[in-house]
């Protein structure tokens, strides 16, 4: 499995064409608890260096074959305003397509202000974040650890990047950059399941407003400023409550590779029951807009 992970060359190219797959985007994922413990003592200095030498390695990836990867810079999130520096030369200066975060820092998540530098950035850059999901912060991970494999693909990823979604729209995130672009996988994080109770809840007159006063139903900012990806959620029901609440516009294709199968992947969306003009735009043409390629 990591010698397939590593692999950005004729292994998984292979691994592509065996599938019909003519293009990935490729990025750093979310780390290992224990390399998760590592970085994070690492100084700022030390973490921006890490980014850039990861952005410039798969540039060189992306510039040998421009026609099957394009990818997502790292960011050193410890220092935001360094993060959005080195999004922008990822962006300008090596030809990547946007950036690519864990969904909390540190225990810190994404709505603190700090990280605001970060997302104007990439607004004005017109690129998207896609948020990774990791294991939830130390504060509420007990309940999660108490049964082996919960915290982390199976069950507690999805909770944090989920959680970090809400706190960006009640944070009031998607207000201030309301052209922010943002990237989750897994078919939403199981957000578009709760649309219609998270907009309900936040309405009734007995459960008073919180966090800042937003501009939208919370669902609005999911349509609006949300992507989501097939990544690792191959299963029709989901599909198509995803499709159904967010419409075809809004989902890109993804495997989750190698975690998942690519030929999986690709079986689960030609069986889906959805019209082949919306499964194109699934397969290919949501993510050549997105990304502009």
């Amino acid at each position: 499995m990591m010698r397939k992970l590593y692999d950005r060359g004729e292994g998984r190219l292979k691994d592509m064409d065996e599938a019909g797959i003519d293009m990935q985007v490729l990025f750093i994922g979310t780390l290992s608890q224990d390399e998760v413990r590592a970085s994070e003592k690492l100084d700022a200095s030390d973490a921006t260096a890490i980014a850039k030498t990861i952005n410039d390695g798969l540039s060189e990836v992306v510039k040998k074959y421009p026609k099957r990867f394009t990818g997502l810079a790292a960011l050193p999130m410890g220092n935001p305003s360094q993060a959005a520096d080195e999004l922008e030369r990822a962006v300008k200066e090596l030809g990547l397509k946007g950036g690519e975060i864990c969904s909390n820092v540190r225990g810190e998540y994404l709505d603190d202000e700090k990280f605001g530098v970060v997302f104007e950035r990439a607004e004005k850059l017109g690129v998207p974040i896609y948020i990774h999901p990791r294991q939830p912060s130390l504060a509420i991970r007990k309940p999660f650890t108490d049964y082996p494999g919960m915290h982390g693909s199976m069950f507690g990823f999805a909770i944090d990047a989920s959680l970090n979604a809400l706190r960006m729209i009640y944070g009031g995130v998607f207000d201030k950059y309301p052209g922010l672009k943002i990237v989750l996988g897994h078919m939403g994080e199981a957000l578009p399941f709760w649309m219609w109770r998270i907009d309900n809840r936040l309405h009734r007159e007995t459960v008073p407003r919180f966090g800042k006063k937003i501009k939208k139903n919370p669902s609005d900012y999911i349509k609006e400023n949300i992507f989501i990806t097939t990544s690792g959620m191959f299963f029709i029901p989901a599909l198509l409550c995803a499709y159904l609440a967010l419409g075809a516009d809004r989902i890109l294709f993804a495997v989750d590779y190698p975690m998942e199968s690519n030929k999986v992947a690709v079986e689960f969306m030609e069986k889906a029951p959805i019209c082949d003009s919306d499964k194109e735009k699934i397969y290919h043409l949501n993510a050549e807009k997105l990304l502009g390629l």
